[in-house]
C-alpha cells in the first residue's frame, strides 16, 4: 500500500483499501470535491445568505409587481384569451355550456375591441396564448383565477367541460412572474368570478353552482395567511356567479341586481360604508349583460354597449362609462367581466 492510499484511509476510516486507492489516483481537480463540505457556503458556512424577508417584500423584486386587494382602484394589468378555432365547438352550444353558436370573426373582432379599450385606458394587456388548442370556454379568464396582494389563487372550474382551462392560465401566469399561491385540492371547486374584495381584509365569496364549501374553505385558508377573511354568501338557484349580480364601482359604491343579490352581501357592503345602488332595468341586465362591467378606476368602468337605460343610470351616479359591443361574445354566456382576468390594481 502506498503512502497516499494510507493517508486517505487515515482521513476516512470507513473507506475501503480499494476505494482509497482509486481516490489516491484521481487528478487533484477531481479529488478536491472529496474534501469535507462542513463550513462551505452551500452548507450554511461562510458565504451562506439566508432569505429572511417575507414573501410580500419580494413582490416587485423576485416576483412581478402584480396584485389586487380592492375592486375599485386603478386597473393596471389584465389577462385575456383571444378566442380561436376552439369556438367551432359552439355549434353544439348545450354540449359546451353556451347559449348559441358563435361567429368566430365577429367574436374575435369584439374581443379585440375590449383589448383595445383597455390599452386606451392605460392598462397592460396580456394574453394566455396557449401552446396547444384550448377548451372552448378558455376566454373566460375571470373564472380561472383570483388575485390577492401576494399572488394568485388558481381556480378549479366546476364543470367537466372546463376542466384544465386553469392549467393554461397557470402557465401564462408563471411566465409573467406571478406567484401561484395555491390550487384547489380534493373535491373543491372555485371560480374567480365568485369572489371579490370588499376591503383590504375581506373577500366576499358566493357559494353556489360554481363554488362549493370545500373551495371556500381552501380559499379562506390562503387569505388568512395574508391577514384577510372570506365572507361566504349563498347565491340563488339558477344563477352562475357572484359577478353576475354585484359589482363594485368605487370605494363607497356598489351596483347590485334587485331581488337576486344575497341579503348578506348587501349587508356586508353597507357595514363597510358602501352605498348599494340597484339596477333600474333588469331586462338590459338579463339580455345584454349590462351589469357585467370591469372597473377601470374610481367611478370609471368598461361596460357592454347597447344598454342605454343602464348606461344613463351609471352616469347619473357619476360613473364615467366606456362602452364596447359584446353581443356576439355574450352568446357564450358571458361578457366583459367574465372575459377579464384582473392581474393588478393600485393599492387602496
Amino acid at each position: 500500500m502506498d503512502v497516499r492510499t494510507e493517508q486517505y484511509i487515515a482521513l476516512m476510516p470507513g473507506l475501503s483499501k480499494q476505494g482509497a486507492r482509486r481516490a489516491s489516483l484521481m487528478p487533484m481537480s477531481d479529488r478536491s470535491v472529496t474534501k469535507s463540505t462542513f463550513g462551505s457556503s452551500a452548507y450554511g458556512g461562510d458565504g451562506w445568505s439566508p432569505r429572511v424577508v417575507p414573501h410580500a417584500a419580494e413582490i416587485g423584486a423576485v416576483w412581478t409587481g402584480y396584485g389586487v386587494g380592492a375592486e375599485w382602484t386603478r386597473l393596471r394589468a389584465v389577462l385575456l384569451h383571444r378566442p380561436g378555432e376552439e369556438l367551432a365547438a359552439s355549434a353544439d352550444p348545450r354540449g359546451v355550456q353556451m347559449l348559441a353558436p358563435l361567429d368566430l370573426k365577429r367574436a374575435q373582432a369584439q374581443h379585440d375591441g375590449i383589448a383595445e379599450a383597455y390599452r386606451k385606458a392605460g392598462v397592460e394587456v396580456h394574453h394566455v396564448a396557449p401552446a396547444e388548442a384550448p377548451p372552448p370556454n378558455q376566454m373566460f379568464c375571470a373564472d380561472l383565477m383570483f388575485m390577492t396582494p401576494g399572488g394568485v389563487v388558481l381556480a378549479r372550474p366546476a364543470s367537466t367541460v372546463r376542466a384544465g382551462e386553469e392549467r393554461r392560465v397557470a402557465a401564462r401566469l408563471a411566465a409573467l412572474g406571478v406567484p401561484i399561491l395555491m390550487t384547489m385540492q380534493g373535491t373543491a371547486t372555485f371560480e374567480g368570478a365568485d369572489a371579490m374584495w370588499l376591503d383590504a381584509r375581506t373577500v366576499l365569496v358566493g357559494r353556489g353552482l360554481r363554488t362549493n364549501d370545500a373551495g371556500i374553505r381552501q380559499l379562506a385558508q390562503c387569505l388568512a395567511e395574508q391577514g384577510a377573511a372570506a365572507v361566504a354568501v349563498d347565491l340563488p338557484y339558477g344563477t352562475m356567479h357572484l359577478m353576475g349580480m354585484l359589482r363594485v364601482a368605487d370605494k363607497d359604491l356598489a351596483i347590485a341586481w334587485p331581488r337576486r343579490t344575497p341579503h348578506a352581501a348587501v349587508a356586508a357592503l353597507r357595514e363597510r360604508g358602501f352605498a348599494v345602488a340597484f339596477l333600474p332595468d333588469q331586462e338590459e341586465a338579463q339580455a345584454n349583460r349590462a351589469l357585467n362591467f370591469v372597473t377601470l378606476g374610481p367611478r370609471r368602468i368598461l361596460m357592454v354597449g347597447g344598454n342605454p337605460a343602464t348606461q344613463a343610470f351609471y352616469e347619473h351616479l357619476g360613473i364615467a362609462v366606456t362602452a364596447v359591443p359584446t353581443d356576439e361574445l355574450a352568446k357564450a354566456a358571458g361578457a366583459i367581466g367574465c372575459l377579464t382576468g384582473v392581474l393588478a390594481r393600485d393599492s387602496a
